[in-house]
């Protein structure tokens, strides 16, 4: 059974899936902080000196100027900002990945082109003009109609 096991995770597509996890989970962490600290604060100076990471709705009625403040009041609150963030850095990852399969799939091609599809064979029948039945290319006389049937060349 272990030897099964170390089969099975040494196979290139399961270190290929463990490698795409972890810098999945370290770009996450990159991209995480773009957002919050380089694109949200220009955006919210630009909407009414708003910072999003702090809007909340209070659910019970008080007046807090921070999330921070509702949180360490212990206030139900429902943190639209922080959604709002978690939104643009879900957008900006997979645009981001998107771009990179682009281009790796264009490496791809680059490298390995598609090979050539061979071409089908020549047809082995035809059709009966006169019928319309489809009959063995080498054939003189339609089996259906009895027609003479021109040779073919070849």
């Amino acid at each position: 059974m272990l030897k099964e096991f170390k089969e099975f995770a040494m196979r290139g597509n399961v270190i290929d899936m463990a490698v795409g996890v972890i810098i999945g989970g370290a770009f996450g962490k990159i991209i995480t902080s773009l957002v919050n600290d380089v694109l949200m604060p220009p955006i919210g100076l630009l909407v009414s000196k708003v910072n999003f990471s702090d809007l909340c709705f209070d659910l019970q009625r008080h007046c807090f100027t921070t999330l921070l403040e509702a949180k360490t009041a212990g206030t139900a609150t429902i943190n639209i900002g922080a959604f709002i963030n978690s939104v643009i850095d879900f957008i900006i990852i997979a645009f981001v990945i998107f771009m990179m399969v682009q281009v790796v799939h264009k490496i791809r091609i680059k490298n390995y082109p598609p090979a050539d599809v061979p071409a089908s064979p020549p047809p082995a029948t035809k059709k009966c003009p006169y019928c319309c039945s489809v009959i063995p290319l080498q054939a003189t006389r339609c089996p259906q109609c009895t027609s003479n049937m021109p040779i073919s060349a070849g």
